[in-house]
Formats: C-alpha cells, sequence, structure tokens
C-alpha cells in the first residue's frame, strides 16, 4: 500500500471529511465524484471509501471496507520528555517516533526545564502527517504537559527507566529492558534531571539506565529510546 491516507478520526459517526483534508482531496488531488480513497481514523484501521459529493468544503464519502492494521510492534511504549528551549527539536522527535512506531507521548516539566509550556495543537499536526507518511493507522497519544512529580506517581502496567549522566550504578537500556514489555521511559532536559528527581523516580519504581557512552542531546536520547525498544522487540 502506497496511497495518499487522509486523517479522519470522526469517520464511524460523520462520513465528511474534515475541512483541511476536503481541500487536499478535492483542490489539490482534483478527486471526483466515484473516485477510490483511503481514510484512517487513528485508531488502528483504515477504511476503503467512495467520494459520493466532491466539494472542497464538504467532502462526503461511502465506505466500503474497514481494515484493522495492527500497529506492527507488540508492546506499548511511552516517552515522557522535557521539552527542550528549541521546540523543533522536539517536533522532530514527535515526527520521527511517529514514524518509528511510538504509542505515547508525554511532555513533562522538571526543575531544570528551559521551556514550560509547548503548542499541542502543532505537535499533534505533525503527529497526524507522520502518521499518514508512514502509512499507519495509529496516531500516538500526546498528553498535557505535567509535573514531574505528578508525572511519576501516576500507574504505569510495565517496565519503568530513568535515563540521566549522573555517575551512579546504571545498565544499558538494551541490557535491561526485557523484550516485548510495556515501557515508559524518562528523558530529562539539557541540564539532566536533578539528583532529587533521580532520586525520586527510583523511589517510584523506575530504573536507572544509560543509551550509552555518548551524551546526548534530549530529542536523540528520546528516539534512540524508541528505537533500541523496536530493534530489540
Amino acid at each position: 500500500m502506497d496511497k495518499t491516507i487522509f486523517f479522519t478520526p470522526d469517520i464511524l459517526s460523520n462520513v465528511e471529511l474534515p475541512a483541511e483534508e476536503a481541500l487536499h482531496c478535492i483542490k489539490v488531488l482534483r478527486k471526483k465524484e466515484g473516485d477510490e480513497i483511503l481514510l484512517t481514523d487513528g485508531k488502528g484501521f483504515f477504511y476503503d471509501a467512495e467520494i459520493m459529493q466532491a466539494n472542497p468544503k464538504h467532502c462526503m464519502v461511502n465506505i466500503l471496507k474497514t481494515i484493522e492494521q495492527p500497529k506492527g510492534w507488540n508492546f506499548n511504549l511511552q516517552i515522557a520528555f522535557a521539552p527542550t528551549k528549541n521546540i523543533d527539536r522536539i517536533e522532530w522527535f514527535a515526527e520521527k517516533a511517529t514514524e518509528i512506531g511510538i504509542d505515547r507521548l508525554s511532555p513533562i516539566l522538571c526543575r531544570h526545564s528551559e521551556r514550560k509550556e509547548i503548542k499541542a495543537q502543532r505537535i499533534e499536526k505533525i503527529l497526524v502527517s507522520a502518521m499518514k507518511q508512514s502509512q499507519k493507522a495509529l496516531l500516538p497519544q500526546l498528553d498535557e504537559m505535567q509535573s514531574f512529580p505528578a508525572f511519576i506517581k501516576q500507574e504505569f502496567d510495565g517496565q519503568k527507566f530513568i535515563a540521566h549522566c549522573y555517575p551512579q550504578e546504571k545498565v544499558l537500556l538494551k541490557d535491561i529492558y526485557k523484550k516485548g514489555g510495556n515501557a515508559l521511559i524518562l528523558i530529562g532536559p539539557e541540564g539532566d534531571f536533578s539528583e532529587e528527581e533521580v532520586k525520586m523516580a527510583i523511589d517510584h519504581g523506575f530504573k536507572s539506565i544509560s543509551l550509552g557512552d555518548s551524551r546526548l542531546r534530549t530529542e536523540t536520547a528520546a528516539l534512540v529510546a524508541c528505537h533500541t525498544l523496536h530493534v530489540l522487540s
């Protein structure tokens, strides 16, 4: 399959394409009534559909076939990260992680954080674009930003890791991760987590990990963690 995919999150209750998708479909791609197109709801399904009304503002479709697409990895992956001062770097991570495969992205506010808020709507558009470009039917969940203490107290059914640079006993992620298990990985800001935050995470069941000998930028570390788990699984 290598077709243009249109994101229609409410397709089962509303057979009209969202405004931006309708404009792209009819004005840019010049699709007409009777043409078949491919849709996804971002929940793991593709839909073969026929255009019934080719209007760039109100494009109506009829679903012909529903296709369930396995997400491609047999575990749930959540990465919590401290957004960088230059938001372009986190947007790059969000795009690439979606292409590789991730279930949930969680921005966290840490003691050394350089950025205290993000524009979720912009990142969500990047996630949608990356999902469609990589021919996936699963849109990663993007959480609202939370404080570090509040975040680590949440329940998680799986393995929990914190990557940091302090000279204490750490194990390489590739050596400690149990293949196929759900994973939550914490990636800190450019100034790293504070020592108190590392201790707090460990007290809440997180294990200290290393991603290698090199000191990595936040977005690089997050992507390395994402890719490592996919290689191992």
